[in-house]
């Protein structure tokens, strides 16, 4: 019997556009560097594109219409949600937020994680009970996808502002053994971290940011000059998952 042939998803986050077009980041052109890796990803030929948060950096209108503008150039469906840089408000102006995302043998659920006005991330009671229900009515195997990391990631910096009601949120999810990983970003830097439960454990895995890369292991804030923007390609089938990262020349 043939082997059902993968689903392939690329991640893409932290853009950090400003309504210039022609601003810098700290370490480049975040619009160029992002339509770099636009052109990348659509050599990928992925099935849909998943942009784990902080389009904007300066939270204008226009930041989210040059977004807009340079994710309409990926050849395939594409879906965002929102960081802490962001507005949500504004990004579903230019386009809808989903929450869910229906891929056949598997899903994914898009978790908002964006807390007004701070850099952490926060669920809160009611989002949290809200996944319990949605997990407890669908048993395929399942991605969950964010802005903040849901556990340390060894960046003392980072970890102040990774996701504030992270041990709830695995609360939730240790019933749940149809959840297979989770999917953030926020920390500009590859990474796969586990997280132990009581009867198994849960990769979780962080990604390149479009931009300006932050140095792994930092206590403070620092830059990682040796490293490119990229991208975090995923490949699902028959359950199984498979990931890994992808470096791009600007």
């Amino acid at each position: 019997m043939n082997k059902a042939v993968p689903m392939r998803l690329a991640q893409i986050t932290d853009c950090h556009l400003q309504a210039d077009p022609e601003a810098r980041a700290r370490a480049g052109f975040p619009l160029r560097q992002l339509e770099a890796v636009v052109a990348a990803v659509n050599r990928e030929r992925p099935t849909l594109v998943l942009i784990t948060g902080d389009i904007s950096q300066d939270e204008t209108a226009a930041s989210y219409r040059l977004a807009e503008q340079a994710l309409t150039r990926l050849e395939s469906p594409w879906y965002w949600l929102p960081g802490n840089h962001d507005q949500p408000a504004l990004m579903a102006e230019c386009r809808e937020l989903h929450d869910e995302l229906d891929l056949g043998t598997w899903r994914a659920l898009l978790l908002d994680t964006h807390v007004s006005g701070q850099p952490h991330g926060e669920l809160g009671e009611e989002a949290l009970n809200r996944l319990a229900e949605r997990l407890a009515a669908d048993s395929r195997p399942t991605l969950l996808v964010m802005h903040h990391p849901p556990l340390p990631v060894g960046s003392a910096w980072l970890d102040e502002i990774g996701l504030a009601d992270g041990e709830a949120f695995w609360r939730v999810v240790a019933p749940h053994r149809q959840v297979r990983a989770v999917l953030f970003g926020h920390i500009h830097q590859a990474f796969h971290g586990v997280q132990v439960l009581a009867d198994r454990e849960v990769s979780a895995y962080g990604c390149p940011s479009t931009t300006d890369q932050f140095l792994p292991g930092s206590s403070t804030f620092a830059l990682d000059a040796a490293s490119r923007p990229g991208y975090r390609l995923i490949e699902l089938s028959d359950g199984e998952l498979e990931t890994w990262v992808v470096r791009v020349d600007p």
